[in-house]
């Protein structure tokens, strides 16, 4: 029996629907426009269509988009001093430094120079080491756009086996913590685990987030289970003419389809939820700079 189709560009959209209404009402009943700071140093292409999106999306539910693109030549103490200022704005809420940065400036120094209130990327080490021992922590997007479509998918997870592949700090650990604080039995597995396909047939939930075009294959995967792909990789199709390419995640689609009991496609899966999850940090951030209560169904 084929698996259910997870989409995500669907899901997204009804996450940032949630983050327009949470808005409308902070607007309404408390004078407060949530404000989202993105800062985009140098011209990478990629970088530059991604904070394009980020703004656009930010307008659309409402909030307030400021965007700071800085020469690739800015240095590193500029970039703090304006993460300083950042900080201090009342009406900024959010501020996201999207990386990759130049070679000459220190990421992590930058990203520990953010207000770990204001962090909604949730990189910041007081963040991390907050999610790590069950406070209340600003999360990074990908792992609460997986956990969000989990939920949905199953309603509580408690007790179910879950495999993370992968352990970077962006997704594989940020979403073992989110998935114990739901009370899964959850494993820790990437490439060089030992018997790493028997690992992975004992979970319910699989999280492929390894960074491996096409790595989990479907007899990896125990019958019925949801299978959850973050990797985006691209290949080369010459099938489809010169130069042409096609994006894969880190699981063999088709053949996982096969035996799972739900799937999320690469691309329209998790990749839609990464901005939605982003706005949906920044409404909670703001909820939290003044005292609020948190936005239902947004947080961790």
């Amino acid at each position: 029996m084929a698996a259910t189709i997870i989409d995500g560009k669907e899901f997204a959209g009804r996450v940032r629907a949630q983050v327009a209404q949470h808005v409308d009402r902070l607007k309404s009943d408390h004078h407060i426009t949530p404000g989202l700071a993105v800062v985009l140093v140098g011209t990478d292409p990629a970088s530059d269509v991604y904070v394009r999106s980020k703004g656009k999306m930010t307008r659309e539910v409402g909030m307030k988009s400021v965007e700071h693109r800085l020469d690739a030549a800015t240095s590193e103490a500029e970039l703090l001093n304006l993460i300083e200022t950042l900080n201090a704005a009342h009406d900024i809420h959010g501020i996201l430094v999207q990386l990759p940065l130049p070679r000459h400036i220190n990421e992590d120094l930058v990203i520990n120079a953010i207000d770990p209130a204001k962090d909604v990327d949730g990189f910041h080490i007081s963040n991390v080491g907050m999610l790590s021992t069950g406070q209340k922590a600003m999360v990074p997007c990908t792992p609460l756009g997986c956990l969000m479509m989990l939920r949905d998918q199953h309603g509580s997870l408690s007790g179910m086996n879950a495999v993370v592949i992968g352990r970077s700090n962006i997704v594989g650990k940020p979403m073992a913590q989110l998935l114990l604080g739901d009370s899964c039995t959850v494993t820790i597995a990437h490439s060089r685990t030992k018997d790493l396909a028997d690992v992975v047939r004992r979970a319910d939930i699989v999280i492929a987030a390894v960074g491996r075009p096409e790595m989990v294959p479907g007899d990896w995967i125990k019958p019925g289970a949801t299978v959850i792909d973050v990797g985006i990789n691209r290949l080369d199709a010459p099938e489809r003419g010169a130069g042409k390419t096609r994006l894969v995640g880190d699981v063999d689609y088709e053949s996982c389809a096969a035996v799972a009991g739900a799937i999320t496609p690469v691309p329209g899966g998790v990749g839609p939820m990464t901005i939605a999850c982003l706005l949906a940090n920044t409404v909670t951030a703001c909820c939290r700079a003044n005292g609020l209560s948190e936005p239902e169904g947004l947080t961790a």
